[in-house]
């Protein structure tokens, strides 16, 4: 099962894998499918790395008991990683952004997205440039009929 997160703001910059700390019940959970990425990210707390607000509903056949769906969660990164990680973080306008959960070898991973958020000027740029290139798009469309 991949979990994919469909809202990525900004510009991807690095890549990495992590494990994450999850009870039982949450693993049944996440292999039915019943999670959900958008609008969570990682932060590094001291020397170790959360996953906030990422939904994982509660799973039907077990105690929903103090459950809570968006909690913080554990991610298992090297301390290299980390201090790696929180450096980048430091220096500029960046974030940690989920981009998928799934199943490695019955161990659930999470895709984590070094990102950069884009500024009004660029994504003006950006949608003037889409605008051209449908344009383009069609004129050879038709040329070539």
């Amino acid at each position: 099962m991949r979990i994919v997160n469909k809202q990525i703001p900004g510009q991807i910059i690095d890549r990495l894998e992590a494990g994450i700390v999850l009870s039982g019940a949450e693993v049944k959970a996440i292999r039915l499918g019943h999670a959900d990425l958008n609008g969570a990210h990682a932060r590094i707390m001291g020397l170790e790395a959360y996953l906030i607000n990422a939904k994982i509903f509660p799973y039907p056949y077990a105690r929903a008991e103090g459950y809570q769906e968006t909690r913080s969660r554990k991610l298992l990164l090297h301390k290299k990683e980390i201090l790696a990680l929180k450096s980048k973080l430091d220096q500029g306008n960046f974030t940690l952004i989920p981009l998928a959960l799934y199943d490695h070898d019955n161990r659930f991973k999470i895709e984590l997205a070094l990102t950069r958020g884009t500024k009004e000027y660029e994504k003006k740029k950006i949608s003037k440039q889409k605008v051209l290139n449908r344009v383009a798009s069609r004129e050879l469309k038709e040329r070539y009929r």
